[in-house]
């Protein structure tokens, strides 16, 4: 029969591969280093590969450990929601979901959502992050989240994915700016090239700048904003313009500001909001229901809201 590595050999790899201290790796373990070194050992000479480089002041995970790694929390994170599964078993809608949500969506989805999701699963507890969408999956994908509240386009291979509503992007600047003049807006080079973007690593800058279709926007240093707040406030101060989600325009986002709001041309530029999970959740009936319960509060919530938008 073929080597079958335990979950505690490959729990130990996943804690070594994080700490890079085989002492503070067998800490997180809750086992001696010798037990840890031993398991790892066993390991490598299991697989008839090298997992691990170390020398007196140095550990490292070879290439061939990294691709082990994420198999292991590949494994680990599906044998945790097996065990999940069998607990929550016959007790649907009764468990706590660990929901990661991007900053661009969280202040102006969850206010609107949560009241609904209290009063539609009493018995349904969440607790909320708040993170980009590279850290949400990686935190899912090592169990330390079950939901993740993105944006597409995004990789999201391998992922149980739920499409929820279309957010169209609005053209935010000063009143009386000229990129806001006229019935249909459209952003002609003049104006792509004025656009503020986030800094990297926030979705919502790569879907800026696929809108445009320019790959060269605002470049310059320090002309990026680390927050949407910060990114009006740059609009603001006649820096330049920006693009704005429409749940994020049909906010009070812009009332304390001298902003204004337009909706592109048809076919106007988008991302599409979408709740995502592991193949392997065990709260299968929790991610359908409330992918359900969010695409219908929210939905009739934009459809409703008006937008501060110059006439």
């Amino acid at each position: 029969m073929a080597y079958l590595p335990s979950l505690k050999q490959l729990t130990y790899l996943v804690a070594l591969a994080k700490e890079l201290n085989f002492t503070r790796a067998a800490e997180s373990c809750f086992v001696g280093q010798s037990t840890l070194s031993a398991g790892l050992k066993e390991l490598e000479d299991g697989l008839g590969i090298h997992l691990v480089e170390r020398d007196r002041q140095n550990v490292s995970i070879t290439p061939a450990g990294q691709e082990v790694l994420e198999r292991a929390k590949t494994i680990l994170a599906a044998s945790q929601d097996l065990v999940e599964y069998a607990g929550a078993s016959g007790k649907p809608m009764t468990a706590t979901i660990r929901l990661g949500v991007i900053p661009t969506i969280a202040p102006f989805l969850l206010p609107i959502v949560l009241p609904e999701v209290r009063k539609r699963f009493p018995d349904l507890k969440i607790t909320l992050r708040e993170d980009l969408t590279a850290n949400l999956l990686s935190r899912m994908a090592e169990h330390k989240l079950d939901f993740a509240l993105i944006a597409l386009p995004y990789d999201t291979s391998g992922l149980l994915v739920e499409e929820l509503f279309d957010d169209d992007f609005w053209l935010v600047a000063r009143a009386g700016d000229p990129a806001l003049k006229g019935k249909e807006v459209t952003l002609p080079a003049k104006m792509a090239e004025r656009l503020l973007l986030l800094e990297e690593g926030h979705c919502l800058r790569e879907h800026s700048l696929q809108a445009c279709k320019k790959a060269d926007i605002r470049k310059a240093e320090g002309m990026e904003a680390t927050s949407l707040l910060t990114l009006l406030q740059m609009v603001e101060s006649g820096l330049g313009i920006a693009l704005l989600p429409e749940m994020a325009v049909k906010s009070s986002l812009l009332n304390s500001t001298e902003l204004v709001a337009k909706a592109l041309a048809s076919p106007a530029p988008k991302r599409v909001i979408a709740l995502v999970a592991r193949a392997s959740t065990a709260h299968a009936q929790e991610f359908i229901a409330l992918s359900k319960c969010i695409r219908e509060r929210f939905s009739a919530h934009l459809k409703n809201a008006p937008a501060r938008q110059e006439v």
